[in-house]
């Protein structure tokens, strides 16, 4: 054999395949180092989106804090002369302790019975809403009649609804995907739907609920890929019902004046006055706030300072910061919620991915406008903060609407992974 023959021979020799346990793999020097592959292991992926639980927890944590920290003086006012400094607190933390257990449970049922549970669940909360209108059964709070009595606890049917409309729209857009471009066979049915909760939710009344509903049902419409020229037709529809009940409202339009101008001396110390201690919260609270606990717009001066004005005694506290840090949480939670959404439509799981878009809409809507009331840049609106402001019957549906989310993640995770759902 001739020596170029030879050398051939060996080349080859050297390029045979590694062994089975790796002893024959070639090192890769670089330098003074020395690397070698190393046997492939199967990477596990988590079952459930941890910064979501994350930033949820935080914002949990944040808002019972500030819900004591906000509560604390009431006691001091003669009509809240009866609870304990502690009082708002304990039965707020009682109310987390009951999401937390309901989310639990939430988060372990699969999407498929969801979908199968959206018209019965529709129907009940409209049952709920019906018997809050009913004497000695719906709870009175302020002229309000919104809220069931279960022993030392109330339930509010309205955030129910928020869920179950939620639900229901997402299940009717997949049964009319066909029909989606036909307003009569698409469109009108969903319309009338949120009409019938407009009307009992208007009873209690509760025009704020009703405005977070419409949103919900016209973002799955608009998601679901409604018509655009219906979808701007229905949106002005909307717009003009919202501004005939306005005007044929005379306290909404003295609120909508006092917004306009709260500085004035009529509405100063009238339908402006909450606005008005708001602004001057924020304004205290400059950049960096004046510390945990030295709010002094909470000493009864700021009404409902645990529940709609939260978010203004967290700018007296902690400023600029604080607010910009709310603003900043609540932002990465909806668009990480629209994340998961498309993604399970890109996997054809579109009332999973309804869901969990809407339940973005959800959330960001309505912390958007009880930022915007709070600054100042919205008409004064009974919304609470999600996830932050003092309330059962909220923080036990958002935690359930987003362990729901994390259900849709895990089960996104085990399709992509070649699993079934």
């Amino acid at each position: 054999m001739n020596p170029m023959a030879t050398r051939l021979f060996d080349w080859l020799a050297r390029l045979k395949p590694a062994q089975a346990d790796g002893s024959d793999i070639l090192p890769v020097r670089l330098g003074a180092s020395r690397l070698t592959a190393t046997p492939a292991a199967p990477a596990r992926a988590q079952d459930f989106d941890q910064p979501l639980v994350w930033v949820t927890v935080a914002l949990l944590l944040w808002g019972l804090v500030m819900v004591y920290s906000a509560s604390i003086a009431l006691p001091e006012n003669p009509r809240f002369a009866q609870y304990t400094h502690s009082y708002f607190l304990i039965r707020h933390a009682m109310w987390l302790l009951i999401a937390v257990a309901g989310a639990l449970l939430a988060y372990q049922v699969p999407l498929a019975v969801w979908e199968k549970s959206a018209r019965p669940l529709f129907v009940l909360s409209l049952i709920m809403l019906a018997l809050v209108l009913v004497p000695h059964v719906g709870k009175v709070v302020y002229g309000a009649r919104r809220w069931i009595s279960l022993g030392p606890l109330s339930f509010q049917p309205s955030e129910l609804a928020k869920f179950t409309i939620l639900l229901y729209a997402a299940d009717y857009m997949v049964r009319k995907m066909d029909d989606k471009e036909r307003f009569f066979r698409a469109v009108w049915p969903m319309g009338a739907a949120t009409a019938v909760v407009g009307v009992l939710l208007l009873a209690e009344p509760d025009m704020g609920a009703f405005m977070v509903i419409a949103v919900i049902a016209m973002g799955i419409l608009f998601l679901g890929g409604v018509n655009a020229r219906m979808f701007f037709l229905i949106a002005l529809v909307l717009i003009g019902a919202f501004a005939a009940m306005i005007a044929s409202s005379p306290w909404r339009r003295e609120r909508i004046f006092a917004y306009l101008d709260p500085w004035s001396e009529t509405n100063a110390l009238a339908k402006g006055y909450q606005l008005t201690h708001s602004l001057i919260a924020i304004g205290r609270g400059e950049i960096f706030g004046v510390g945990l606990g030295g709010s002094v717009e909470k000493l009864n001066w700021l009404p409902e300072a645990h529940t709609d004005f939260l978010l203004a005694v967290i700018g007296e506290e902690f400023g600029l910061v604080g607010v910009m840090l709310v603003i900043g949480l609540f932002f990465w939670l909806v668009r990480r919620m629209m994340d998961i959404g498309r993604q399970a439509i890109a996997l054809d799981r579109v009332f999973a991915g309804l869901v969990a878009q809407g339940v973005a809409v959800w959330m960001g809507f309505q912390a958007f406008i009880n930022m915007g009331v709070n600054l100042g840049a919205l008409p004064t609106k009974g919304l609470t903060l999600p996830l932050m402001s003092y309330g059962g019957s909220a923080i036990l549906i958002n935690l359930a609407a987003i362990a729901v989310v994390l259900r849709i993640d895990k089960e996104n995770r085990i399709m992509m992974h070649g699993g079934r759902v």
